[in-house]
């Protein structure tokens, strides 16, 4: 088993329980105990869970102030992302005018794409050149390119923003609760999401269930200004929120 899916395998018994012991993540992980210490250090390292002796527990509300870079994002829940992403191309119908977010997980979507006879608009580059190269009409922001996440961001993106009105939109997001709504680090890309939600007639976020967790410096939307599609989420979180949806 590769180290990623170790990682998730890890995170998903966590957001289940809160808590795991040494020996009950060797036997659900069918590994060494010493590979399983060396799995949690590294969790522990990347501020997703707090290693304690004999074990771990998740981390609540994580702060996260900086963006990874694409690469590095690209390798977290791939197969949570892909199932995300797929239902989020289902949506699309005939003549939507669409806004794509720059992220991983929407830049996943892209590759799930099959409706005809829709138009994109895009702060992201490669979702850009991915959407040409499948045959659609496609307008990008112009701006300042900020390369950790690969997105156009700056007042000149801001203010062509104004101009259009989305009959669908989907944002990716680094965390995300009831209480601080929709959160990235950066102050100039939560502006670009803001803006663009702003213009959308059907805002939908794209997360998978580790975002739940995590806070970061600089809320772009409140909690329920967007239906949220997602590859779980805990059952109060289904219970008392109608605008989470399960991929």
């Amino acid at each position: 088993m590769l180290a990623e899916e170790r990682f998730r395998k890890i995170l998903t018994i966590l957001q289940t329980k809160n808590s795991a012991t040494l020996a009950e993540l060797v036997q659900a992980l069918d590994s060494s105990e010493a590979t399983i210490r060396r799995d949690l250090t590294e969790l522990d390292a990347q501020g997703l869970l707090t290693k304690v002796r004999g074990g771990a527990v998740l981390k609540k509300d994580s702060y996260f102030t900086k963006d990874q870079d694409v690469a590095v994002r690209m390798t977290v829940n791939p197969g949570e992302k892909a199932k995300i992403a797929s239902y989020a191309a289902s949506l699309l119908q005939p003549d939507d005018f669409v806004y794509i977010d720059a992220g991983t997980t929407t830049d996943m979507m892209i590759d799930f794409i099959t409706q005809k006879n829709v138009t994109f608009v895009t702060n992201a580059i490669g979702h850009a050149k991915k959407l040409t190269q499948k045959g659609y009409d496609v307008y990008i922001l112009g701006g300042k390119f900020k390369l950790s996440t690969e997105a156009i961001v700056g007042a000149e993106a801001f203010e062509s923003l104004k101009k259009y009105n989305f009959t669908k939109g989907f944002w990716g997001v680094n965390g995300m609760n009831p209480v601080n709504g929709y959160t990235t680090p950066d102050a100039g890309e939560a502006a670009i999401k803001r803006e663009a939600m702003k213009h959308c007639k059907e805002p939908f976020i794209l997360a998978d269930q580790s975002k739940f967790s995590m806070i970061s410096s600089v809320t772009f939307a409140d909690f329920t200004s967007a239906m949220i599609i997602t590859d779980g989420a805990s059952e109060e979180l289904m219970k008392e929120y109608e605008n989470i949806i399960l991929a």
